[in-house]
C-alpha cells in the first residue's frame, strides 16, 4: 500500500521552525522529509500507509514517558529511545501549532551540539 504524500502546507509549517536553525538541513528521507543537524535526525515528516500524516522528533528522556501516557495523537517510537511522534491529521485531534513549534525546537536542542543550541532563541518556561 502506498504512503500518503506530505502536503506542502506541512512542509512549510515544519520548515518555518527548523530551516532557519543553525546548521539545520532539510533532506529527503526513506519516506517523506527529514531535518538533520550535523547528521543527527531532528524531525521526520511523513505519510503512513494508513493515510495519516505524522511527525517524529526527539524529546528529553524525562518527557518521553509523559508523551507515551498522553496517548493519541502522541505516540512513542520504539521502547528504549527518545523518539516521539505526533499524528497531524487524524480527523479527531487538531494539532496545536504553537506546541508543535516548541516540540520541534526542543528536538533540535536535544540533537544539536551545545554551541549551536546556545544560538537558538527559545521560549521562556
Amino acid at each position: 500500500m502506498a504512503r500518503a504524500p506530505v502536503p506542502d502546507v506541512w512542509l512549510e509549517r515544519v520548515g518555518r521552525v527548523l530551516d532557519p536553525l543553525p546548521d539545520a538541513r532539510r533532506e529527503r528521507a526513506w519516506t517523506g522529509v527529514r531535518w538533520v543537524v550535523r547528521g543527527a535526525n531532528v524531525a521526520h515528516l511523513f505519510g503512513g500507509e494508513d493515510g495519516l500524516l505524522r511527525v517524529t522528533f526527539r524529546a528529553p528522556m524525562d518527557e518521553v514517558a509523559a508523551f507515551e501516557h498522553l496517548g493519541p495523537p502522541y505516540f512513542r517510537v520504539g521502547r528504549s529511545g527518545d523518539v516521539v511522534g505526533l499524528v497531524l491529521d487524524d480527523g479527531v485531534h487538531d494539532p496545536d501549532l504553537d506546541e508543535l513549534h516548541e516540540l520541534l525546537l526542543e528536538s533540535y536542542c536535544v540533537q544539536a551540539p551545545q554551541e549551536l543550541v546556545a544560538r537558538v532563541e527559545r521560549p521562556a518556561p
